[in-house]
């Protein structure tokens, strides 16, 4: 397939354009940033400008929509609100507009209630969850999914949205050690990561998958970046949770029942393998 990638030089995003590329995708990175692919392969865009993402995305057979302000405190709360929501419109609306056949894009963990300052309503947490945005960052996130649902029920074209955890790559396992005499440090996250190479994976299934709506799943590693079992950790730092089925040794507590049962998503990469 011919595949517009936007964000493919960001952290995620160029493991997502690798990947596709080893698969015999024709991948175009739709970028302010060059990741160094020949002409008309990677593309420098402002997605804010709707002229030019129509234009890019002419002729594409899938869209993975990566770019953005990526986190919460990065640029004043408005402005990036304002770059997510126009540039994630322009994107969608593009590619209804040149009929492409699905669109797979990066939601993010924070639509759950990041940072959990205030616990989360139950754990482990799966998409049933009711969406708590504590930032114009998240908040962004879930206007990109009302948008994908009000476009797929009009149009048909599959959306497929990621709420991906803190996106890791093997470099940045080092770091992990320093976070084990203090359960408290991750916290904000539930103890949750994912390695940029499973992003790519969940994002390949998606853009090759049979879905139909517009979908929503958290995409994470199936373990935790504590070596504690992941039951002591929520009764020691979140005892009031209730907590929903059997917690089994260090599992994830970001449940990806939803991420497997309808991508095929099955993570391949932990902190603790070999390097």
């Amino acid at each position: 397939m011919k595949i517009i990638v936007t964000g493919g030089s960001g952290k995620g995003g160029r493991w997502v354009v690798r990947d596709l590329r080893d698969h015999g995708h024709e991948v175009v990175n739709v970028d302010l940033v060059s990741d160094g692919a020949p002409n008309d392969l990677s593309l420098l865009t402002d997605l804010t400008d709707l002229g030019q993402v129509v234009d890019v995305v002419r002729g594409a057979d899938a869209v993975v929509h990566f770019a953005a302000i990526p986190a919460p405190g990065l640029r004043p709360e408005g402005e990036t609100f304002r770059i997510n929501t126009v540039s994630t419109w322009n994107v969608f609306h593009a590619a209804v507009r040149g009929a492409v056949g699905r669109i797979v894009w990066a939601s993010s963990e924070t639509t759950l209630g990041l940072p959990f300052d205030r616990p989360p309503d139950f754990a482990p947490i799966d998409e049933t969850i009711t969406v708590r945005p504590e930032s114009s960052y998240a908040l962004s996130k879930v206007v990109g999914e009302t948008i994908a649902t009000q476009l797929n029920r009009v149009t048909g074209i599959p959306f497929v949205g990621l709420r991906i955890s803190n996106i890791m790559e093997p470099a940045d396992y080092s770091r992990f050690p320093s976070w084990q005499d203090d359960s408290r440090i991750r916290k904000w996250n539930l103890w949750g990561y994912v390695d940029a190479r499973d992003v790519a994976q969940a994002v390949r299934r998606g853009v090759e998958g049979d879905t139909t709506g517009a979908e929503v799943c958290i995409v994470a590693a199936a373990d935790t970046v504590m070596r504690r079992d992941s039951a002591e950790l929520l009764a020691e730092v979140f005892p009031d949770v209730p907590v929903r089925g059997p917690i089994s040794g260090r599992q994830t507590l970001l449940a990806i029942g939803r991420a497997r049962e309808l991508l095929g998503y099955h993570p391949e990469h932990s902190w603790l393998d070999p390097a």
